[in-house]
């Protein structure tokens, strides 16, 4: 008797597009992938349930391991287990029946693959003298490449594929990310349509097609920009993948190009001074979007999410969606509260900061509300002080949080120091904080002079 494994992890042949209904969905599950949550060190499987014919409850089968548990890295992982659950379906939906002896059915199979086609017959000879009637109609048979034209019509065009996995996406990432795959998107399809016009499909959106596109982005701007546009096609290819469109994501193995980072330079002392006081004249709005990133070390973009009602002044804090976290208290220091104006009398559900005033209705997307404020402190404060562009509003918590790392080491080791500010600072264990920390310089040694 043969059983499902073994129908599965020996399966050889080419594997086709199966159609979505099931002609037997009472009688089984969709197969579906255990990842583990990404653990690598647990077992990976496919798993699915069959009715069973006693009870006529559909009960869990076997799991389906094959060699996927060999692989040490997710992504072949993932995509052996992908074939597997496709073969799993489609041995399901040709009457395949765990209860009984499939050896029939199995012998049935491998007759299909072996069949040979009934050779064409060739049209007769018609003798010279005894010419066709003017009236008949001889239709020839179908030419090869009309039939290709008419398999790939079936099939999604890059935009469509595009459209269905960024439709997908929007369930589980935000709004800035979304828009960042969306312009992945429509620059590859005006790309394709200058200079690929033959590729119209998403199975023709080959790895080599894919490399030609951003070897174009990196010759025109930088290996950074060059490798955002690979992170994002590869992240909507692999749910194209995932939801059996292509048979697999052909960006996955094109390799990151090493890149410099740029970093928001820290202000001295006397820089920040200087714009505090020139903000407190020229926009107080701005000065106190930037005391929320000073003193409250918030990022920009989660500044412009505050709302009134997100703010309890009884117990001096605060709630907000952070980077890593979808909801985050923090305590709102007494240097920043004696800042604040009266929140009482304020529509609760108004945002803190709008253009023009401080609680007010704001019909803006969280990312243009945010570039509003970054424009603003270009506009109004590096044209006047002549800054560079690696000075921005982030440059303003790196700056408080280098100078609360100092002040908490005068009376405390490292550790302790950095223990009590990964509770201001909000970082989600140490060593992202410590990582932090050093990208930003904070922790400089002791003079080493009378080593020298």
């Amino acid at each position: 008797m043969l059983y499902t494994n073994e129908f599965i992890t020996f399966e050889h042949e080419n594997e086709h597009d199966l159609e979505h209904t099931l002609a037997h969905k009472k009688d089984f599950s969709v197969p579906k992938i255990y990842n583990a949550n990404g653990n690598l060190a647990k077992r990976w499987y496919v798993y699915f349930s069959f009715r069973d014919p006693k009870t006529g409850r559909l009960k869990r089968m076997k799991n389906i391991y094959g060699t996927a548990n060999s692989h040490k890295n997710k992504e072949d992982r993932l995509a052996l287990l992908t074939r597997y659950r496709r073969r799993v379906l489609k041995l399901l939906q040709e009457g395949y029946n765990p209860y009984i002896d499939n050896t029939e059915f199995h012998k049935n199979r491998l007759a299909k693959k072996s069949e040979i086609p009934a050779p064409v017959e060739q049209p007769k000879i018609v003798p010279v003298d005894k010419p066709l009637p003017t009236e008949v109609n001889i239709e020839a048979p179908q030419p090869l490449k009309q039939k290709q034209k008419e398999k790939v019509a079936d099939k999604m065009t890059i935009r469509e594929a595009f459209d269905f996995s960024l439709e997908l996406k929007a369930k589980v990432i935000n709004e800035r990310s979304l828009q960042d795959y969306s312009y992945s998107t429509n620059a590859v399809v005006k790309w394709l349509k200058e200079n690929k016009p033959k590729i119209k499909t998403i199975d023709q959106f080959s790895k080599k097609i894919a490399l030609e596109f951003l070897n174009s982005v990196l010759l025109k701007t930088s290996s950074r920009n060059r490798n955002n546009y690979r992170l994002n096609l590869s992240s909507l290819m692999q749910t194209l993948e995932d939801n059996e469109i292509i048979d697999s994501n052909p960006i996955r193995k094109i390799p990151v190009l090493k890149s410099t980072p740029t970093r928001n330079k820290t202000y001295t002392t006397q820089q920040q001074e200087n714009i505090f006081s020139y903000l407190e004249k020229e926009d107080p709005i701005l000065l106190l979007y930037i005391k929320f990133i000073s003193y409250n070390l918030l990022r920009p973009v989660e500044v412009c999410r505050l709302k009134i009602k997100d703010f309890d002044l009884k117990n001096n804090t605060i709630q907000f969606k952070a980077k890593n976290s979808p909801l985050k208290t923090k305590l709102i220091p007494k240097i920043l509260l004696k800042e604040l104006p009266d929140l009482s009398k304020l529509n609760t559900e108004n945002f803190l900061f709008t253009p023009i005033k401080i609680g007010g209705a704001w019909d803006a997307s969280e990312n243009n509300r945010r570039d509003h404020f970054s424009k603003r402190f270009k506009t109004v404060v590096k044209k006047h002080f002549k800054l560079d562009e690696n000075h921005a509003l982030y440059s303003f918590r790196h700056t408080f949080i280098t100078k609360l790392y100092r002040a908490l080491l005068e009376n405390s080791s490292p550790h302790a120091a950095k223990s009590e500010l990964m509770g201001i600072t909000g970082h989600a264990s140490m060593d992202a904080l410590e990582k932090y920390l050093r990208d930003i310089d904070a922790e400089l040694p002791n003079d080493y002079s009378d080593l020298l």
